[in-house]
């Protein structure tokens, strides 16, 4: 059964649109849920010395420092408390001193670390510069490996997934912290990989079948990586859900982020790359 992917592509549009406008209205209005890493903080993985001392024994102890509490692996509670900005060095040890008077023996300590608002800073700027570096580098990939409308198509649906990630990042309200900026990057990767594999079939199409339409061509080339593209997002989908189930509470959010990159790479790879084809005369592009 051939599917008409093109028959879409004017619904196609208007969808990445809505996407994109979505996207930026989340980001420039609701912003990210920082973590630690970025914002600053005090995270701690305890664990209870008896059944008797809760998760909500533990949350009303720590009250005053409006604490993020959840129960990771096993017995483990994993705790965060945000610092006051401008924090010096001192000031972050007497509020780690702090929590661990308040708690007492009642816990033993797996973890502790301590970030702070300049540090955070750092990490963020880190973080936006591994994401353009990365940027360029796929954009002169693209740029040599293609030309014409594939260079233009591929670019196109590169800031889109980017823009994706970060607006899901936002609209979710998912931690964004360093291993989202890891997810990010991993999911463009996987797309542009995607992107290419499809690329290089409807190219060897085009040059196959010469009265065919572009259209058909694009239809053809698509129905023929289907099944390849279809099982390679689905055995690594797999994957994150194994992640996600057995992986504990810490790897839960990485797991949902890879998932959506996988799904929105895929979808990108048929409805906008290929569809901003359509528009140019692939038959006399040459590289």
């Amino acid at each position: 059964m051939k599917l008409h992917f093109m028959k879409y592509r004017k619904l196609s549009y208007w969808i990445s649109v809505i996407c994109i406008v979505l996207s930026i209205l989340s980001i420039v209005f609701k912003g990210f849920n920082y973590g630690i890493d970025f914002s600053g903080g005090i995270s701690m993985e305890v664990k209870p010395t008896s059944a008797e001392y809760t998760i909500d024994k533990m949350r009303h102890d720590l009250a005053e420092f409006k604490p993020e509490l959840q129960a990771v692996d096993g017995d483990a509670i994993l705790l965060r408390v945000g610092l006051p900005k401008g924090s010096t060095d001192e000031q972050q040890n007497e509020r780690v001193s702090e929590i661990k008077n308040i708690l007492g023996d009642h816990v033993t300590y797996s973890q502790v670390q301590v970030v702070g608002p300049k540090i955070g800073g750092e990490l963020i700027r880190g973080g936006i510069l591994a994401i353009l570096v990365s940027f360029v580098l796929m954009s002169i990939y693209i740029w040599v490996r293609y030309r014409g409308g594939y260079a233009v198509g591929s670019f196109v649906s590169l800031i889109f997934d980017l823009v994706l990630m970060f607006g899901f990042f936002s609209i979710a309200g998912l931690e964004f912290n360093q291993t989202a900026i890891a997810v990010i990057l991993m999911g463009v990767g996987y797309s542009i990989n995607d992107k290419v594999v499809n690329y290089d079939r409807i190219d060897e199409n085009i040059k196959k079948y010469h009265k065919m339409p572009i259209s058909d061509v694009i239809d053809l080339s698509v129905n023929e990586m289907l099944y390849r593209t279809i099982m390679t997002s689905v055995s690594t989908i797999l994957a994150m859900v194994g992640i996600y189930l057995f992986g504990g509470q810490m790897l839960q959010e990485f797991a949902i982020a890879m998932t959506f990159s996988i799904i929105s790479g895929t979808l990108t790879s048929i409805y906008i790359s290929n569809v901003i084809l359509y528009h140019f005369n692939l038959r006399e592009t040459e590289y």
